[in-house]
């Protein structure tokens, strides 16, 4: 009869911030590449504007701005960048004809869907490297992470289940 490992000692918040820390920088990395192989124009802060609006739908800009945690005027220009590009639009509001609503064109559904594709297949790679018994606790503490941030979860499969094929 083979002894128990004794559990790992939690982790103090300096130790967990460190992780984050270092965890998102090479998330930003991965972003960073996965846009500018799509999209060199695109900013970051611009490419998260087209992922609410794919996550959410059209929305006015006060409500984009809150959401972004931007100044409206800083979302404004963002916006304003983004329909002269042709992946957003500006649409009456059938609710409120003196109101406006962003939203998606399918250039920038394209965008989003095909950036959001390379990363998922770039992190795919990473996680495959990683030792198979440490990927669930990974997912359990990111899955935790994501909550408190109020983020929500998205559908493993919404990407054509790209983590499936010779997953292992």
């Amino acid at each position: 009869m083979s002894e128990a490992k004794p559990a790992p000692a939690p982790a103090d918040a300096t130790e967990m911030v460190a992780a984050v820390v270092t965890a998102s920088r090479v998330l930003v990395a991965v972003s960073a590449r996965s846009l500018a192989a799509v999209e060199e124009t695109l900013t970051v802060p611009q490419f998260r504007m087209l992922v609410v609006l794919d996550a959410g739908g059209p929305v006015n800009l006060s409500r984009l701005a809150e959401h972004l945690a931007v100044n409206p005027s800083t979302a404004m220009r963002m916006a304003d960048r983004l329909i002269a590009a042709g992946t957003m639009e500006r649409t009456s509001d059938p609710a409120d004809r003196r109101a406006a609503k962003l939203a998606l064109t399918p250039a920038g559904q394209r965008v989003v869907h095909q950036v959001t594709q390379r990363r998922h297949q770039e992190i795919t790679r990473i996680v495959r490297a990683m030792p198979v018994e440490r990927r669930g606790a990974m997912v359990e503490a990111l899955q935790a992470f994501a909550d408190a941030a109020g983020e929500p979860q998205i559908d493993p499969d919404a990407y054509g289940g790209l983590l499936l094929p010779g997953w292992s």
